[in-house]
């Protein structure tokens, strides 16, 4: 067997089966989860109707770099929303969905000879990053951000030294869990260290449709562009539209950048038979040629922040965040005493796993710990350091109903724990 594999940590949602399975919610409340980023919105007519319509292409072996047509909707797509223009020839790849995408491109950037190869990541972060650099064989360096500076990347926290062996950097913008988006001059810095060390960036951007404000998130296709590098050496941009579309099982995205990258990735997604089915692909064209479904599905997101945040703001720090559908609340002084889980795990002491386990026994509503998001940052040593610590992760992926009773569960609850800390 791979002996990388044994390095691998269990998926977050593994570790919260493990710490929760002692319990037994509720029975006087229905459940609710806001547990798992999964869209629940429908999916839009259009897109299904494109599925059914498309089904002979199941006679057919799909080209992995995909049909001319959905590259070129694709380009269109990447115009239209930020301006920027790729070849659609060269420059853009369907893929299977951005998770497929993200791990599969550490497996082409990645050099395992060189020593002590590096991937930096965001912390928290996405899981997919960690376990992509190492089984390419490299090690993560995890990054926290800064909760005084809107979740802001620490970037400047990183060595020189780690930075010269970096050879693959994860941003993810807007970010899971913390919904942050990177601005310009943060772009032209982590430019600036690419060209200074060599390393490619990787910028996952599936949460780039659901935003609460005027203006659209900067991508970093956009960023590039508006800093001179039309050329996006060194950068590719995943994208999905499970978020933007209510597709999660349709599993379709696209990579676009640097065209050598491009070339590099093709090749190796021939061998490893990452072809899209045309049939996903003819439904892909049709979700990529509209924005009318992403309108509607924005406006349900903002109308769901809109009433909830608020709600949750009167019992916990919690604000809107930039982007994406999550909110990272800050339970930490709501559960100041550890509770025993069923499981030795190295952070089922932490207060964000005691509000979890204590929220879904008593009022059945499942929530994500943020110390199963994280890490301890790399280059720290302090017992305690993992920046999920003390977080909670709440997808607001259900209907509107819904998601205003989990948030009407979640004060009571919160109201209890006060009260009986204050007895």
């Amino acid at each position: 067997m791979n002996p990388l594999l044994g390095a691998l940590q269990p998926y977050p949602f593994e570790r919260l089966r493990a710490l929760t399975r002692d319990i037994t919610p509720s029975p006087a409340h229905a459940p609710i989860s806001l547990g798992i980023g999964e869209p629940r919105h429908p999916t839009p007519v259009l897109i299904e109707d494109a599925l059914m319509s498309s089904l002979q292409g199941l006679s057919s072996y799909p080209a992995t770099a995909g049909l001319p047509a959905l590259r070129r909707a694709l380009s269109a797509w990447l115009q239209r929303r930020y301006g920027v223009s790729v070849d659609a020839d060269t420059q853009v790849l369907p893929v299977n969905g951005s998770r497929e995408a993200l791990f599969a491109f550490a497996q082409v950037v990645i050099d395992p000879t060189r020593a002590q190869a590096t991937v930096v990541c965001p912390n928290p972060f996405y899981q997919i990053y960690e376990g992509a650099a190492l089984l390419a064989g490299a090690q993560p360096w995890f990054v926290a951000s800064d909760p005084a500076r809107q979740f802001a990347i620490d970037w400047a926290s990183v060595p020189e030294a780690v930075w010269a062996r970096t050879q693959l950097l994860y941003v993810c913008s807007p970010g899971n869990p913390t919904g942050a988006v990177m601005p310009l001059d943060e772009w032209a810095r982590l430019f600036e260290l690419s060209d200074r060390h060599g390393f490619v960036i990787a910028s996952d951007e599936c949460y780039s449709e659901i935003y609460f404000r005027d203006e659209a998130p900067l991508g970093s296709l956009e960023a590039a562009v508006r800093l001179g590098r039309t050329d996006f050496r060194r950068l590719v941009a995943f994208t999905s539209l499970s978020k933007r579309s209510n597709v999660p099982g349709l599993r379709s995205g696209f990579v676009a950048g640097d065209a050598t990258l491009m070339s590099r990735f093709l090749l190796y997604r021939t061998y490893h038979g990452g072809a899209m089915s045309p049939v996903v692909q003819h439904a892909s064209i049709a979700a990529w040629n509209d924005e009318a479904h992403v309108v509607e599905n924005r406006r349900l997101y903002r109308e769901k922040f809109e009433r909830i945040t608020p709600m949750l703001a009167q019992c916990m720090p919690v604000a809107l965040p930039d982007a994406g559908f999550y909110l990272w609340a800050d339970v930490s002084g709501l559960m100041p005493e550890p509770v025993a889980a069923p499981v030795d795990d190295a952070d089922a002491a932490a207060p964000d796993v005691a509000y979890a386990r204590s929220l879904l026994a008593q009022y059945n509503v499942a929530v994500l710990p943020g110390s199963l998001l994280a890490r301890a940052s790399s280059g720290l040593a302090r017992p305690g350091d993992n920046p999920g610590r003390g977080r909670v992760r709440l997808a607001l992926v259900a209907s509107v109903a819904e998601c205003v009773e989990a948030a009407e569960r979640i004060v009571q609850h919160a109201r209890g724990l006060q009260a009986r800390s204050a007895a």
